[in-house]
């Protein structure tokens, strides 16, 4: 399966401005601009890939590689799109804070213990961090993009061309500004990763040994 825009102050500058119209005028609430969205307030009539707590919309020449465990965990969930890649994640957050501020600064320390520095720089989503780092191919350009939600925080990795020219996102942008968070009701330790599976159909699909090899993707 071939599955497969920045945000406003989005949520919080809405609730400011709500508070500053007198009591006595009805206010209508509008989901945001783009996303990530929370299963609330997502657009309707959009195709996505259901992948538990994140829904990934269909957006065309963007192959989606998961990696999951024979159970059907995922663990890994890779966008690839021409020369650049977005690896996706979502972790549980409190109800009143973001978490994205710290957690920026705890991948800035790790990078710089790992030999690598790390720059922060403003980006559609605020702060973002950039970094250069070296693999077993060399050197790896990433540029690390958080977005804070209602008790939920998405990491965003991108890789390659885009890492360095946001204007080469492209596709991937148009992924992440469009991705759905279900965060679910339960309780959940901070910083969790919220659970990913894989699609039924893909599941049913793949034994035990294989079921990395059928969580990759390839078809519009």
């Amino acid at each position: 399966m071939i599955f497969s825009r920045k945000r406003d102050a989005g949520r919080h500058a809405r609730a400011e401005r709500a508070a500053e119209i007198p009591e006595t005028t009805d206010v209508v609430e509008e989901a945001p601009a783009r996303g990530p969205y929370d299963v609330t307030e997502a657009p309707e009539g959009v195709q996505r890939l259901d992948l538990g707590s994140l829904q990934i919309p269909a957006v065309a020449d963007v192959e989606v590689r998961v990696q999951a465990d024979p159970q059907g965990v995922i663990q890994q969930v890779v966008l690839v799109h021409g020369r650049s890649a977005l690896q996706l994640g979502v972790f549980a957050a409190p109800r009143s804070d973001g978490i994205w501020d710290e957690v920026r600064e705890e991948i800035r320390q790790s990078l710089f213990n790992d030999g690598a520095a790390a720059q922060e720089v403003a980006g559609e989503y605020g702060i973002e961090l950039h970094a250069r780092v070296r693999n077993e191919d060399g050197l790896t350009d990433l540029r690390f993009v958080g977005v804070d939600g209602p008790r939920w925080m998405v990491r965003a990795v991108y890789q390659g061309e885009a890492a360095t020219n946001p204007a080469a996102a492209g596709p991937l942008a148009q992924c992440l500004e469009g991705l759905v968070v279900d965060r679910g009701v339960e309780a959940k330790p901070v910083r969790e990763p919220l659970p990913l599976r894989l699609p039924r159909e893909a599941g049913a699909q793949a034994g035990p040994a294989d079921a990395d090899a059928a969580s990759t993707t390839g078809s519009r």
